[in-house]
């Protein structure tokens, strides 16, 4: 395979296209097992579904750098050169992100279905033993695929295409519309809340990522930890 121009484009909508196949898949399984709801009951298994999307996504990564002549997974070495630079500046930014990142979720739900409990239950509903073991997949596979498709491929690489400031934006932009189709619900509410929520976060990540590139690896464990704490929440339900 070798690289196009309209690689990267192609990469900012495919997580949301691999998001409505996979549920598409679990909504033809649970017709023919009798579902009379199967798109509703679809968006119980979105831990399953964003697993099987991540690791198409890392597939075609690793695909796409190999016809670069580059090695994927080379992106998430530390540089021995700057790490303790690079170590300071994530804590200090860590620390402004947080209420960047967490601020949002609660009110934007408020405010959409008038109680935040709406929402959530939306997402969290009880999963047999399997699938919530099958679950912790998400978090391993999440911090492969996610910011390294958005803001280590597609990035860099619109930038060479358009205004790099506008390639940013782009950028942060799908990496937040994907959160509406994971899982998919059929609710204007719901993709406002999603879209919403994941905003900041997205343009706040991409930012720093574009302005320095070698915190892509501390970035990425810190987001497959938050998101092994999202699979956690299943226990209390």
């Amino acid at each position: 395979m070798q690289t196009k121009p309209s690689h990267p484009w192609l990469m900012l909508i495919s997580r949301s296209v691999l998001f409505l196949l996979f549920q598409g898949l679990i909504v033809l399984i649970l017709y023919a097992t009798g579902s009379t709801s199967a798109w509703y009951e679809s968006a119980r298994w979105w831990t399953l579904i964003i697993s099987l999307a991540n690791f198409v996504s890392i597939y075609l990564l690793i695909r796409l750098y190999n016809a670069e002549g580059k090695r994927f997974f080379d992106l998430f070495k530390f540089s021995r050169a700057t790490w303790k630079k690079d170590l300071l500046w994530f804590i200090l930014l860590s620390i402004i992100a947080l209420p960047i990142v967490g601020a949002p979720r609660e009110p934007l739900a408020a405010g959409i279905f008038g109680d935040v409990n709406i929402a959530n239950n939306m997402l969290f509903r009880p999963l047999p033993t399997w699938a919530f073991v099958l679950s912790f997949l998400f978090p391993l596979t999440i911090a492969f695929a996610e910011l390294p498709t958005y803001f280590a491929y597609c990035m860099p690489r619109l930038s060479k295409q358009i205004n790099g400031w506008l390639a940013w934006l782009l950028a942060s932009f799908f990496l937040a519309a994907q959160h509406m189709f994971l899982p998919t619900i059929l609710d204007g509410g719901y993709f406002l809340w999603r879209f919403g929520m994941f905003l900041p976060f997205a343009l706040f990540t991409g930012l720093v990522l574009k302005l320095r590139p070698a915190l892509l690896p501390y970035f990425v464990i810190v987001h497959a930890l938050l998101d092994v704490t999202t699979v956690l929440v299943y226990l209390m339900i």
